[in-house]
């Protein structure tokens, strides 16, 4: 098959790297375009892991340029700056896949906890993809608003028992994650000595993915889903555990039911027992697992919040995009010990 050429903006990051890592090794995706704001370095020098294995240029962003190397390109910026590139991008013909929070929801909720929008035209064609979730809803699409970590997680273990749920009483979300979600840029609140040896809750109630949990969950079962949300910092580097706490109206098998409802679906995996992070540390795998106590409900799932709860699951809509298995150059195998 040809290969397709892809480029990455915003590739100085966390979930940049990744996006280089798996792009070096796909059988069709061909990187042929790498940018950040500055520019004027290499890949090698922004990810020294990367030394002796990729030695790429890194240009200043220019559309142009992007436009006569790509037919692709994964945005890895911060929300407002990827709506405004993703613009651009998007009137030169080219496909995206934004990492940001930009187009993943209403224009209302957006502008509720992020700032004014400035790409109606385009948040109004979106395509919103956990692939599990949505089907090949991204086939074709020229713009995917790639999920959220903590919303992946939290969806991920929620939506098979949307239909079994009690939505009049309370649906609690416990979501834990890795300092690197915090983003490479330090901060006071992901220091050392603020994380070692500590858990924080933060933005708790009032998180913004809250919003984003209840605008998709709501969608996905044509009902009104309110969620609680607590997201909390755990000191380790990478990893996502969310615990979804609800009320059943009807008698249920948890665990039957989420092996049925992820059959055949090649990234979940349902497990006999809580799961643990590390299980999926560097790979697109969920692992998911559900009890009840009565009829309260315990449903949960790990993943790796760099990837997929950002670059591998954009690697996956991506794959879906331009109608190639979603599988192709997705890692499966977990850093472990």
């Amino acid at each position: 098959m040809k290969p397709i050429n892809v480029g990455i903006i915003g590739v100085s990051g966390y979930t940049g790297l990744e996006l280089v890592k798996m792009l070096l090794l796909h059988p069709i995706f061909k990187l042929t375009y790498c940018a950040n704001t500055e520019g004027a370095a290499s890949i090698a020098e922004l990810h020294p892991s990367l030394m002796g294995v990729c030695d790429m240029a890194v240009d200043k962003v220019d559309l142009d340029i992007a436009a006569h190397s790509c037919e692709l390109v994964f945005l890895a910026l911060p929300h407002k700056t990827a709506m405004n590139t993703a613009c651009g991008l998007l009137e030169r013909g080219l496909k995206v896949v934004d990492l940001s929070a930009d187009y993943r929801l209403s224009q209302e909720n957006y502008e509720a906890f992020y700032c004014e929008h400035e790409d109606i035209d385009n948040l109004s064609h979106a395509v919103y993809s956990i692939p599990e979730l949505h089907g090949n809803i991204a086939s074709g699409a020229k713009l995917v608003a790639n999920p959220g970590c903590h919303v992946t997680a939290s969806l991920l273990a929620l939506a098979p028992f949307l239909e079994y749920i009690d939505h009049t009483s309370p649906i609690f979300v416990d979501s834990k994650t890795g300092v690197s979600g915090a983003g490479k840029s330090p901060t006071s609140g992901a220091h050392y000595v603020s994380v070692n040896d500590n858990i924080n809750c933060y933005n708790i109630i009032k998180h913004r993915h809250a919003t984003e949990i209840e605008q998709h969950a709501s969608a996905l079962c044509n009902a009104d889903v309110q969620v609680t949300f607590v997201p909390s910092l755990v000191p380790m580097t990478r990893g996502m555990l969310a615990c979804v706490y609800a009320t059943l109206k009807e008698d249920c098998d948890p665990l039957a039911l989420m092996e049925s409802f992820y059959a055949n679906k090649p990234f979940v995996r349902v497990r006999n027992a809580p799961p643990h992070t590390k299980m999926t540390s560097g790979t697109n795998f969920a692992d998911v697992y559900a009890t009840r106590n009565g009829n309260a409900l315990v449903a949960m799932s790990a993943i790796d919040n760099l990837m997929r709860g950002a670059s591998s699951q954009a690697v996956v809509n991506a794959n879906i995009m331009m109608g190639l298995d979603e599988t192709l150059g997705v890692p499966k195998i977990a850093y472990v010990p």
